[in-house]
């Protein structure tokens, strides 16, 4: 499984990925999702993807392949994000077209989705999801961030911290703390991490760690989050049962087969 996350915020780009792919527990190893193009002072693009490892290789092959063309419309020369976003999803499509039917006869689910982000010069940072029929959607200062992959366990710390004016380090800890709770509940998830920050109008790639289980700033998150939050829950009162009403509402029940009726005592367990 895979866990990528992208942030579009008025200071820039925040984008994270995990590293750990499974296919059953015997075969569990480490690529990375996240493929980078820059080109300083004129572009700095990030492509994240999760998904069946094959297509999603497949895809960023093909847009390397297409990179190294001169004259072939590519993402080294295509006008705005917008259209890059656009070669991205023909590409997924022409995968589709001649990997599909192959999979679905051994019964394999044509899987793919990627987040691209990035700035070209002479527009703003912009974030995209791109789905596996190659459609794709833009974030907005509405929602600033998307997830691919596991992406349920670290989306509510997103949704409570996260806005387009939050600072590029509260981001980057959110993230981490977003994986932190995804790799806490799901084992195919897992470590090395890249990170990479990109400031607004730099056109240059800020920030671009990898973290592995050493870093010792994703070790405190890893230990003083989870700690924090025990604390918290502990700080919260118990529930006052005696200012409850000891009433339910009414609910259907059978009062025999095929009859359905209301519980004469309803909260009774009936």
């Amino acid at each position: 499984m895979t866990y990528c996350v992208a942030m579009c915020l008025d200071e820039g780009l925040v984008c994270l990925s995990d590293s750990r792919t499974n296919a059953g527990v015997d075969h569990i190893n480490t690529f990375r999702k996240m493929t980078v193009f820059e080109r300083a002072g004129d572009r700095v693009l990030v492509l994240m993807g999760a998904g069946n490892l094959a297509i999603t290789q497949a895809v960023i092959n093909i847009l390397r392949e297409h990179a190294a063309v001169q004259d072939r419309q590519s993402l080294w020369n295509a006008p705005t994000m917008f259209e890059c976003a656009r070669l991205v999803g023909d590409t997924i499509r022409r995968v589709h077209q001649r990997d599909a039917e192959a999979l679905q006869q051994f019964g394999v689910d044509f899987n793919a989705s990627f987040i691209l982000c990035g700035q070209i010069a002479d527009e703003p940072p912009r974030l995209f999801n791109i789905y596996a029929a190659g459609n794709f959607i833009e974030a907005s200062c509405d929602t600033p961030y998307f997830q691919i992959g596991e992406s349920k366990y670290g989306k509510p710390i997103l949704d409570r911290v996260v806005h387009c004016r939050t600072s590029l380090d509260e981001a980057a800890k959110c993230a981490l703390i977003s994986m932190d709770s995804t790799i806490r509940s799901n084992l195919s998830v897992g470590l090395p991490l890249d990170l990479l920050i990109y400031k607004r109008d730099s056109l240059k790639v800020g920030r671009h760690v990898s973290i592995d289980g050493d870093n010792p700033y994703f070790d405190m998150i890893h230990n003083q989050w989870g700690a924090s939050l025990r604390r918290v829950f502990a700080e919260l009162p118990d529930p006052d049962w005696t200012t409850w009403s000891n009433e339910a509402a009414p609910r259907p029940c059978l009062q025999g087969v095929g009859e359905p009726g209301v519980c004469e005592r309803a909260g009774s367990g009936a």
